[in-house]
């Protein structure tokens, strides 16, 4: 052999090698990211303390659709459920409506999220979101959003937050001041600063989104941002302990305002307060807008009418 043919010869396996090292490392990071989207809704991929927080989020969940469904009925004087299943290449959405005399629409989903749609969504091992928006029929209720989420991550991190908040439309005071007392004592209770988090629920970015943003009443608070919580005993009892609260709190309003009189001032700001919903879905809200499929979100999120 010649050494000009050696020299082909060395050439040729030094390729090889390098073709060698390249596939296996791709076959590696591909056979990783299936383990990861298998297992985004498989609590054994999880530690054993992740996965009791993990069931006890489960049970969290089935125990407010319960209670939220149960007062639903009872002020409905009955109960009937439209139900979608939709499955998509990144999440499943579980999505549950009921419609009546005194909550003229209420839903909820459940979503798992199975694999990132967008660059600020990280790859989970496992997670739910739980979501209920309520539309009162009568106008001095405004609108709630309450939503709950727990996520566990391949590196070993989580997070838990969410929001609760009503929105502004022909809102009684004296109720509004009710929500935020109920509020104010589960902070306490936790020792939770409620300032960024009420500053977050009315957060305004710019002049085009503070046309389109919701325009919340700054009651309750939102739990997601750059400090987000991580999945701790105490941030478990606080964000389950005021989701609770909050949701019963504003049911109970409800219920007292459902035969108070109000005039044509407080239908249209209530007309007002469910087009600005909408607008925020449409344009500002990165999920409805990017990620979260129309025929979901609009069944579970919309009010029952929207007038232009």
């Amino acid at each position: 052999m010649t050494e000009r043919m050696r020299v082909e010869e060395l050439k040729m396996r030094s390729q090889k090698l390098v073709m060698t090292i390249v596939f296996i490392a791709v076959l590696s990071s591909a056979q990783v990211y299936i383990r990861s989207v298998a297992a985004a809704d498989n609590l054994g991929a999880l530690p054993e303390e992740q996965a009791a927080f993990a069931r006890r989020t489960l049970e969290f969940i089935e125990k407010m659709d319960s209670m939220h469904f149960g007062r639903t009925e009872r002020l409905n004087s009955g109960l009937e459920l439209e139900t979608l299943n939709l499955e998509t290449e990144f999440s499943s959405y579980d999505v549950k409506v009921a419609r009546g005399s005194v909550i003229e629409k209420t839903g909820r989903v459940i979503t798992i999220s199975r694999r990132p749609a967008a660059q600020f969504q990280r790859q989970n091992l496992w997670g739910r979101f739980f979501s209920l928006d309520v539309h009162p029929r009568s106008p001095l209720v405004g609108i709630l959003h309450a939503a709950f989420v727990v996520q566990f991550y391949p590196d070993g991190t989580s997070t838990i937050g969410g929001t609760l908040d009503v929105l502004r439309g022909a809102n009684v005071e004296e109720d509004l001041t009710y929500l935020k007392g109920v509020m104010d004592d589960v902070y306490e209770k936790y020792g939770v600063d409620s300032a960024p988090h009420r500053e977050l629920i009315c957060k305004r970015d710019g002049e085009e989104t503070n046309r389109w943003r919701r325009r919340s009443a700054c009651v309750g608070g939102s739990f997601y941002g750059a400090d987000t919580m991580t999945v701790t005993e105490e941030n478990f009892r606080f964000m389950t302990e005021a989701y609770e609260r909050f949701v019963d709190a504003y049911l109970t309003i409800v219920e007292k305002r459902k035969a108070d009189s109000y005039t044509e001032e407080d239908l249209a700001a209530q007309d007002a307060m469910r087009r600005n919903w909408l607008e925020d879905h449409l344009f500002v809200d990165p999920y409805t807008s990017n990620i979260t499929p129309y025929e979901a979100w609009s069944l579970y999120s919309l009010p029952p009418s929207v007038k232009f």
